[in-house]
């Protein structure tokens, strides 16, 4: 089992990590300092469990869990507060440990993920999606809602997420931001992708190609490239919505 331990306070991670060595069974500890950190180290480090601490500055550990992408790791949150525990919950959290808690208590919680662990998940079984977007700016860390993000284009090495309240540009691919936003967004042209729901309308322009006309009132490129891809999902949609 490997663990990611999220914690803003070195003496707290430092305890954590003493008593997770008591555990025969994991088999790699990491520590992240902020949840923009933790959210960095997940591709490479591959946590099975995040020890995901609520109280952080500039992003709380709920917002990390609404951040991280699917499959995700599974969440027991650490905190000093008993307040957030119904939000942690609806965060999909397996546990929640309340500052200051025993090693019988961890072992709990740590059983609970071992048992998650055991059982495959299936193609059926429904995954935890990406809610929100951490952008990394430099006064601090911007939260973008997902459902906010009419379309994206790239920029180089970056990607723009068009909304209603700006254009914050965040480091990625967009071939990677896609998969980890899954089948809301589609492709509609080779340095474009749109989100379903805020498609509007078609306007078709010379040899195959057209615009996506968006509710927000913004244009979107369609290339004949990518648009036998868009109308079937379109039609999907509009048909869902007469029933």
């Amino acid at each position: 089992m490997r663990i990611l331990i999220v914690d803003d306070e070195r003496p707290a991670r430092d305890k954590l990590r003493r008593m997770l060595a008591a555990e025969p069974d994991i088999s790699a500890i990491e520590e992240a300092r902020d949840g923009v950190e933790a959210l960095e180290l997940l591709p490479s480090f591959a946590p099975d469990v995040l020890l995901l601490d609520i109280q952080m500055p500039e992003i709380t550990g709920l917002d990390v869990a609404a951040s991280l992408p699917t499959p995700a790791p599974l969440i027991i949150f650490v905190t000093a507060y008993d307040e957030y525990a119904i939000k942690a919950f609806d965060a999909n959290a397996i546990d929640y440990l309340l500052k200051p808690f025993d090693q019988p208590r961890l072992q709990r919680a740590l059983q609970r993920a071992r048992e998650r662990l055991a059982v495959p998940r299936t193609a059926s079984a429904p995954l935890p999606s990406v809610t929100q977007l951490l952008v990394p700016e430099r006064n601090g860390t911007r939260i973008v809602k997902v459902e906010a993000i009419q379309w994206i284009e790239t920029a180089d090495n970056y990607v723009v997420l068009h909304t209603a309240d700006g254009e914050p540009l965040m480091r990625q691919t967009l071939a990677g931001l896609l998969d980890k936003l899954g089948p809301r967004f589609i492709r509609c042209h080779r340095r474009a992708a749109v989100q379903l729901s805020w498609i509007a309308g078609i306007t078709n322009l010379e040899k195959g190609d057209g615009e996506l006309l968006l509710h927000g009132g913004a244009r979107v490129p369609l290339s004949r490239q990518y648009r036998a891809d868009v109308i079937p999902h379109l039609e999907g949609q509009h048909a869902s919505h007469r029933h």
